[in-house]
């Protein structure tokens, strides 16, 4: 390291963020994550053993993911470099290999890369550095916030070691709040700080368990804020609240958390939840997600999930659809509102989907029988002399509006594919099947 590049090095120490000044350089530092980094957990073994094999580190942003990175780079006696998937390209990916391959070459020493963001490479720069994971080049430490089954390549996931980092709770984003504010050395203690139980409290719950989040409030509140009558800086409730205009909802339409937060949302309407149906409609609103696509998920939950329980249903979903199109928000929210209600009190039968899906499984299996010929249409030409529509029998002609003929192709006289159940209306639905049947008996 040169003289320029020492400077750097040490301005970037002082002068950036405080989230990342304050990151864990040991694993007994790190908050959280006990369920991978514990002391009786593969990962803690592994790191403190600098036995360290391919990793992907997956989970929300702020919670921790670069900081293991890092802390692997603190404990390992292995080479360790780092690219950003965001800004790196292939010739940054080729001096890393060369790297990799003279250090293994005239060193015996093995190569860590640590690459943030993992997810935005696309496939053919994912495929590059197989070959160098697979014969031991690189070891290879990939961080991402989306799925890495549905965004890695499974060439790449067969050959590491998958760990789902999960949102801090709320006593750890407490303890590296008062860390922040009174360590000397690392933290903002210089500046003669401190923070009201309350406001701590607050942030601990408004930052969803994103430790960058916080942090990044309480440097906020610190640098913006003047010191009281007794020379200290007092990050009050009003200052914390100030620091966090809005909390940022945990949700991207294209990553991992829309999914999770719609199918929430499905399951709690179809599990009567009004309550958690609202909550995560809620949560998909303060998103900015579609309302068109949330009023398509309540006509689907209407129909796959109601169904004919409460015909009405449908009703009222595809009207709200009609609705939030024509208004947008902020009105259609208390459409969308009304429409979830409904829906998750309704009475739940799921008899017509399960039907028209054994149905179509039924056609795909078997082949398809001759329509019975008095089903058959008897208005085209030629149709009287081939017997089609002959002794067909008109509902209407009798009672209840109902005979007694076969509809069923051949061989399929006893298949059925609709058993309503005893919820809501098709409770209804089954007494009046068996009484016009009955009666027609």
């Amino acid at each position: 390291m040169d003289l320029f590049e020492y400077m750097r090095s040490s301005n970037m120490d002082k002068e950036s963020p405080l989230a990342s000044r304050l990151r864990p350089a040991t694993l007994e530092e790190v908050a959280g994550q006990k369920h991978i980094i514990g002391k009786d957990k593969l990962l803690y073994r592994a790191i403190k053993a600098d036995k360290i094999s391919s990793v992907i580190f997956y989970g929300p942003p702020g919670t921790g993911k670069t900081t293991l990175a890092k802390v692997i780079a603190n404990t390992t006696s292995a080479e360790f470099k780092q690219i950003n998937a965001t800004i790196a390209n292939k010739k940054d990916m080729e001096e890393v290999v060369e790297g990799a391959k003279a250090s293994l070459g005239m060193y015996g020493k093995k190569t860590i890369l640590f690459i943030d963001e993992i997810h935005r490479f696309n496939k053919s720069q994912q495929d590059y550095l197989l070959p160098f994971v697979e014969d031991g080049t690189l070891i290879l430490i990939g961080a991402t916030t989306e799925n890495p089954y549905f965004e890695v390549n499974n060439a790449l996931i067969s050959r590491s070691i998958i760990f789902e980092l999960k949102p801090l709770d709320r006593g750890d984003i407490k303890e590296l709040i008062y860390r922040a504010v009174n360590d000397d050395k690392k933290g903002m203690g210089s500046y003669g700080a401190v923070i009201d139980e309350t406001a701590a409290d607050f942030l601990a719950d408004i930052c969803g368990g994103d430790a960058r989040m916080a942090l990044n409030a309480v440097e906020l509140g610190i640098l913006t804020t003047d010191r009281g009558d007794d020379g200290k800086i007092h990050i009050t409730l009003e200052v914390a609240e100030q620091c966090i205009q809005k909390r940022a909802a945990r949700y991207d339409k294209d990553g991992d958390n829309h999914y999770d937060t719609v199918s929430a949302f499905i399951k709690s309407m179809r599990g009567s939840d009004v309550d958690a149906a609202l909550y995560y409609l809620a949560r998909m609103l303060y998103a900015g997600e579609s309302v068109t696509f949330i009023a398509r998920r309540i006509i689907i939950c209407a129909s796959e999930d109601v169904g004919l329980a409460d015909p009405q249903a449908l009703v009222v979903a595809n009207a709200a659809a009609q609705a939030v199109h024509n208004i947008g928000m902020p009105e259609a929210r208390i459409v969308l509102a009304q429409a979830v209600a409904y829906v998750a009190s309704a009475p739940k039968s799921n008899a017509v989907y399960k039907a028209i899906d054994e149905a179509l499984m039924y056609v795909k299996n078997n082949p398809a029988g001759p329509i019975p010929a008095h089903l058959q249409d008897a208005h085209y030409k030629g149709a009287a002399k081939l017997g089609h529509g002959l002794n067909y029998k008109y509902a209407h002609d009798y009672k209840n509006h109902y005979v007694v003929q076969q509809y069923m192709p051949d061989g399929m006289e006893d298949v059925s594919f609709y058993r309503p159940t005893e919820n809501g209306y098709e409770a209804d639905i089954i007494k009046h099947l068996e009484r016009i049947r009955k009666e027609a008996e």
